[in-house]
């Protein structure tokens, strides 16, 4: 493969050196912070190299220039450690959503994708918007309850037409870990398995080599920021593969006289432009620090201690967690929580309140802790919990006291009779009772109000 970065004009040279010994985490997340699937606080190691990073495009000259562009080369060359891939079967791109529409556009039809319905929206719309536009039809597959995909689902819905199904490593509400590998089994080599992972990524293994296509960015749990996102395309679906999104940085001559110019071999033909430099470094150096620390294996074995501590003690406090059966190796970095009987929005803002910082997905709180995480995690959790354990906004008296009896006076022996001439007076008529709304009924037309929240997942 060429090496040499689109439009640079320089080889590749050296990444730039981050600082020696280990770097200090001392100004990382608050203590109860539980929000990785949200937002990642950056690591140290991805805040140095995007500082040492800057630092070379400021200055600018040739060799910093040189040194700037290996950026991209070496956070690549990372991401094929971590996910058992060439280096040139991975490109950077500025976002899990450019990833995905970047496959959508590489997929042509005919055929039909499958698209688990309830995935978040990032895995929907790129095959929405390709469909009909020379991208293969879109079946939305009713998922088996809360779990988004399972084997003997997608046994049921493969017919001849089908040709992908995508899916989330890990659904962002319940935390279910799909089964990569069984999975892409019942596909077989003929159909493609296209994997948003970034909920996934960073937190706990994955069964990455089943993936045909994998995306994912690396502002949740690799912590490396905004701005640059792994997508890996395998050799072995690459020519099934049309660069749809690739541009000028996607070709072998871009600055020849004439184009179209031939496509880069790999994933690099599907590039539109350049890679944002300090992103890449910052995605890079965090990939080097999830593999320092022992990589998925180490790290996930750490986080799900500590999420089944965090489960644990909101369990005790009367809480009902989502997919509450799940088996250790099913249940990837996130566990959701509700409090029957209470507003989930006031449990939200308690547990904030508190200093415990969460995701709320209308009555479910989610907790997704990492390394940073710390015991007092939990003892916050609990804390804040535990005045609302045992009460409930629905919760009435076990018996309410029976008011006083008046004694009552004794009938007479014969009630009066009027006289028969009496005109009697005639009843109103009587106006009809408007219907009533089921308690459990939802007006679609006014659904209940929710916090408003940053669209991330």
């Amino acid at each position: 493969m060429n090496d040499q970065i689109p439009g640079s004009g320089h080889a590749p040279g050296h990444a730039p050196e981050p600082g020696s010994g280990p770097v200090s985490d001392d100004d990382g997340p608050v203590p109860g912070y539980l929000d990785y699937a949200r937002v990642g606080p950056l690591a140290p190691e991805a805040v140095a190299a995007s500082a040492a990073a800057i630092a070379l495009a400021r200055r600018a000259g040739p060799a910093e220039l040189d040194r700037l562009f290996a950026l991209s080369d070496a956070a690549r060359a990372s991401a094929a450690r971590l996910l058992g891939a060439q280096p040139h079967e991975i490109a950077l791109v500025p976002s899990t959503s450019n990833g995905l529409f970047t496959a959508a556009a590489a997929l042509q039809g005919p055929g039909t994708v499958l698209v688990p319905r309830g995935e978040f929206p990032a895995n929907v719309y790129p095959w929405l918007r390709f469909a009909g536009r020379g991208g293969p039809d879109v079946r939305l597959v009713e998922p088996d309850g809360h779990r988004r995909i399972s084997a003997d689902l997608l046994r049921r819905h493969l017919t001849p037409e089908v040709t992908a199904l995508t899916v989330s490593a890990v659904d962002s509400l319940t935390g279910h870990l799909a089964p990569l590998g069984a999975l892409k089994e019942i596909l077989g080599p003929d159909r493609l398995l296209i994997v948003d992972a970034i909920q996934g990524l960073g937190a706990v293994p994955l069964e990455t080599d089943a993936a045909d296509v994998l995306v994912s960015g690396g502002q949740k749990w690799l912590r490396a920021g905004w701005g640059a996102a792994l997508l890996l395309i395998r050799d072995r679906c690459a020519e099934r593969l049309l660069p749809g999104l690739g541009g000028w940085a996607g070709v072998t001559e871009p600055f020849a006289e004439r184009h179209p110019a031939p496509a880069l071999p790999g994933a690099a033909a599907h590039l539109a432009t350049n890679p944002d430099f300090p992103a890449a470094a910052a995605l890079g150096a965090a990939v080097d620090g999830l593999l320092a620390q022992g990589g998925p294996a180490a790290v996930g074995d750490r986080i799900r201690a500590t999420l089944a501590e965090l489960l644990d003690r909101a369990r005790r406090a009367g809480a009902e967690v989502l997919l509450d059966g799940l088996g250790e190796r099913e249940r990837a970095g996130i566990g959701t929580f509700r409090l029957p009987g209470h507003d989930p929005a006031a449990v939200h803002r308690t547990l904030e309140a508190a200093g415990v910082i969460t995701t709320r997905r209308g009555e479910w709180i989610r907790l997704s802790p990492h390394l940073p995480t710390g015991t007092v995690a939990a003892d916050l959790l609990a804390q804040a919990l535990r005045p609302l354990a045992g009460s409930s906004r629905a919760t009435l008296p076990t018996a309410l006291p029976a008011p006083p009896v008046s004694p009552v006076p004794p009938l007479p022996k014969a009630l009066p009779s009027l006289p028969s001439d009496t005109p009697l007076t005639p009843l109103s008529p009587v106006t009809p009772l408007s219907p009533v709304t089921p308690l459990n009924s939802v007006n679609p037309l006014n659904p209940p109000s929710q916090e408003p929240t940053c669209p991330t997942t």
